[in-house]
């Protein structure tokens, strides 16, 4: 479809630009290599300035305590059909005041990297990166991989039959994502009591991922 034109060409990030955080409360989570988002705005719609821009719309700081964060607002636009867009927002922020072990760091770049994020924030709602945020996030509906507990659902197959459609990804290392990708489906709560039975028939001879 022409309005998923931009987030079909921009969902997909490629390993050499991925990097999993490890520490702090985002552990575990996907960072995505900020010039990979300026070279997928440069492929989309040309060179920034020409194709494509941002505009700081404020910077301020907040304080907290002994610390202070930096934020910043942008508007991003691009140039598509030879049309300018209406802006698309995106707010960023970033620590300017950190306390440490040895007292206050003060960062200099604060602003640099509160716009970098903010223009992260901008690039994702056109899809700029989609798949990593897809998998990331996760909703009341969400079944996610290697949870055992309960399911709340909306789908039409059994809750037991889910339990195994999770087990089998846990298993052979097959990610939630690959399966609602072949199947057309937004989440494992939607999957049919008939997808589920064709997954399972599929992926029973498929060998346990340790003995890859």
């Amino acid at each position: 479809m022409e309005n998923l034109a931009i987030y079909e060409k921009a969902r997909s990030v490629p390993e050499n630009a991925k990097k999993k955080i490890s520490g702090g409360r985002l552990n575990g989570k996907t960072d995505i290599n900020p010039m990979w988002r300026i070279k997928m705005l440069t492929e989309l719609f040309g060179p920034c300035g020409i194709g494509w821009y941002y505009k700081t719309v404020r910077q301020w700081i907040e304080t907290y305590g002994e610390e202070a964060a930096a934020f910043v607002n942008i508007e991003l636009y691009f140039r598509k059909d030879g049309e300018w867009s209406q802006p698309v927002s995106g707010t960023g922020g970033s620590m300017f005041a950190a306390k440490e072990r040895g007292g206050i760091y003060v960062s200099d770049e604060c602003f640099k990297m509160a716009a970098t994020d903010a223009i992260s924030v901008a690039c994702k709602q056109l899809g700029i990166g989609a798949d990593v945020y897809w998998e990331a996030d996760s909703t009341k509906y969400s079944a996610v991989c290697g949870n055992e507990g309960p399911i709340t659902r909306k789908g039409q197959g059994e809750p037991q039959q889910l339990q195994e459609v999770i087990r089998e990804l846990s298993r052979t290392g097959y990610t939630e994502t690959s399966v609602c990708r072949t199947y057309k489906i937004n989440s494992l709560s939607e999957m049919s009591e008939l997808q589920v039975r064709d997954f399972l028939k599929k992926i029973k001879n498929v060998p346990d991922r340790e003995a890859g």
